[in-house]
């Protein structure tokens, strides 16, 4: 497929621009492979780039010779464009509508693999922020972690990065054991070491238990050789005990108590993917109204979305104070763990880390929690809140951390 076959009409003049706070702007619309680009005729300075995966959904109506488009992002912008022509405004909203929805298949035409930047590369950014680098830090701290490069060729997990940090008493025989005992192969992994106490936080996803209490002595010598001899720790579950008994009658659930018996679980609900998408929606759609203060916060309140913000703030926070004030590790997993996991798990260092509040540190910690961790931006963003034609499979759960750091 060629990006030609897709654009049928790539120049339109005499288009005007409507953003809000903004004054109208009239110029010449380009559809590109990957943009859309309206240029002023006044200064010829460029007024809009817009990706084409940034939209979300289009709007057309017709009056007389001119059409009209309302494009709808995913970073919640609404731009109108008055496009004369009712032929052309019909190419440029069709080949926008194909453009930004290409699928998984299509994934090599997309922006990343033709972008070639204009200014020089400080550094490159695939070794910027490597698993050895992080590990040298705790290695000054402790000599009981070990890298394995066990998923190099990532056949064990292929959610997770090629090198994990696990325990230095653990083989990578027994690593790819517990792999199988988990949901995604996901086995549990270190994402934090507290320097003031030694003690970790861990991520992974559910254990594959099942109805029949399926048991993995393999992933128990794990989990227990992150914690340490005689310590005790928590196990913090992001899903309700009904959702997760639920899990169990599927294959999921729960680490028991009589093969664990050094962790205490805690249930602390976290809402995801539909739930969490109509919860947004409805949040933007209160923001856009702008009847009176009063139905606004009523609007705000019923649509959850603050709810599901202090929801996961709590959890965090619950997992900072266990570690920093009672001086226990903690494993976090949900489901899957690639969701409200890293959420949990990268604010929790976000509250105890001052590192991770630099823009530096930050980086890092979005890189090892979220990209490294495998959380599925392609398959939560494919869509956002004014689309009608959205899977379950898609969640802001990367907006919903978003929301969470700005309220730290």
């Amino acid at each position: 497929m060629e990006f030609v076959d897709l654009i049928k009409t790539p120049r339109v003049d005499n288009v005007v621009l409507h953003r809000p706070f903004h004054p109208p702007v009239e110029g010449t619309l380009c559809v590109t492979g990957h943009h859309l680009i309206l240029s002023s005729r006044r200064d010829r300075s460029e007024e809009l780039w817009l990706l084409h995966r940034n939209v979300d959904s289009i709007e057309r109506k017709f009056v007389g010779p001119v059409g009209y488009l309302k494009l709808k992002c995913k970073d919640f912008r609404v731009l109108k464009l008055d496009v004369p022509g009712m032929e052309d405004c019909l190419n440029v909203a069709n080949s926008v509508e194909v453009l930004s929805t290409l699928g998984n298949d299509e994934l090599s035409l997309t922006y990343p693999f033709f972008f070639r930047p204009l200014f020089d590369m400080l550094e490159d950014g695939w070794s910027a922020f490597l698993v050895k680098n992080e590990f040298s830090r705790i290695q000054s701290l402790t000599d009981d972690w070990r890298i394995s490069n066990v998923n190099r060729t990532f056949e064990v997990c292929i959610s997770y990065p090629g090198s994990v940090i696990v325990p230095k008493s653990i083989s990578d025989e027994c690593l790819v054991e517990a792999s199988r005992f988990r949901h995604l192969n996901r086995f549990p992994v270190l994402t934090y070491y507290h320097a003031e106490n030694g003690c970790v936080i861990m991520r992974c996803s559910q254990p594959l238990t099942g109805t029949n209490s399926k048991r993995c002595k393999e992933d128990e010598k794990l989990v227990n050789a992150m914690m340490g001899v005689g310590k005790r720790g928590y196990i913090i579950d992001t899903r309700s005990p009904g959702v997760a008994m639920t899990a169990k009658a599927r294959g999921g659930g729960v680490e028991p108590e009589a093969h664990y018996p050094q962790w205490k679980r805690i249930h602390s609900p976290i809402d995801r993917h539909t739930t969490l998408l109509d919860s947004l929606s409805k949040f933007v759609d209160a923001c856009a109204d702008d009847s009176s203060m009063d139905k606004w916060l009523s609007r705000t309140e019923s649509s959850g979305w603050l709810s599901n913000i202090k929801n996961l703030l709590e959890t965090a926070c619950i997992v900072a104070q266990s570690v920093d004030r009672d001086g226990a590790s903690v494993l976090v997993h949900g489901s899957e763990g690639t969701d409200s996991t890293l959420q949990v798990t990268s604010l929790a260092q976000i509250i105890l880390d001052s590192d991770s509040r630099s823009v530096r540190g930050f980086e890092a910690l979005v890189e090892r929690e979220w990209l490294q961790a495998g959380h599925p931006f392609a398959s939560r963003c494919a869509k956002s809140v004014y689309s009608s034609n959205r899977s379950r499979s898609e969640a802001p759960s990367f907006i919903v951390f978003l929301d969470c750091v700005w309220q730290i």
